[in-house]
């Protein structure tokens, strides 16, 4: 019989002869990537991003609210302003018959001189004036000064009044009567004065 073939045990592979020694670097680590972080550009006017919100800016001398000015500890609250007033109304000027009857009288009763109306005065009611004037008929009486009681007039035409005013010292009265021009310079002018009645006598 024939006999078993016998295995023997497998053997390593012989190691490979050695090379040419070649130089290895020290493995060193790669180095580290800076990070760079980006925004992404918002443009003027655009909406901001949620969350976020502009500083609060206040005008230069201002106070935040609900504070009190440096130094100041009372905490009570101003009171509202009043409303004002309501301003007197302008009263309109004097009428000219009214006006003219107050000079008149000043120098017929010695007050004032005749130069102080000499410009008011036209024609020949200056020389009727200064005549009446040196006679002062609407004097003083008993310590009375006059004062004028009543004044009327009528509108002959326009730019010409007829005036009559009732002047009184006391108990005593006297008419007083003159006529007004308006001139080409609209300005009003007596153009003849007269003296009715008892002369006032002076105390």
């Amino acid at each position: 019989m024939p006999e078993p073939a016998t295995t023997s045990p497998a053997r390593p592979a012989p190691a490979p002869a050695p090379g040419p020694r070649t130089a290895t670097r020290p493995h060193t680590p790669p180095a580290p990537m800076p990070k760079v972080m980006t925004r992404p550009r918002r443009r003027p006017g655009g909406p901001r991003p949620p969350g976020t919100r502009p500083p609060a800016t206040r005008p230069p001398g201002s106070r935040p609210p609900g504070t009190h000015p440096p130094g100041r500890h009372d905490t009570r609250v101003p009171e509202p302003r009043r409303p004002r007033q309501p301003l007197t109304p302008v009263q309109p000027p004097p009428h000219p018959t009214e006006l003219f009857t107050e000079r008149l009288m000043l120098v017929l009763s010695g007050q004032r001189p005749l130069h102080w109306v000499a410009r008011h005065i036209a024609h020949t009611a200056y020389d009727d004036l200064a005549r009446l004037a040196e006679r002062r008929p609407l004097g003083t009486v008993g310590g009375h000064r006059p004062a004028v009681h009543r004044v009327g007039h009528y509108e002959v035409r326009p730019g010409v009044f007829e005036v009559f005013a009732r002047v009184g010292a006391g108990t005593a009265l006297r008419a007083l009567a003159f006529r007004l021009h308006r001139g080409d310079d609209q300005r009003w002018r007596c153009t003849a004065v007269e003296v009715a009645g008892p002369p006032l006598h002076r105390g």
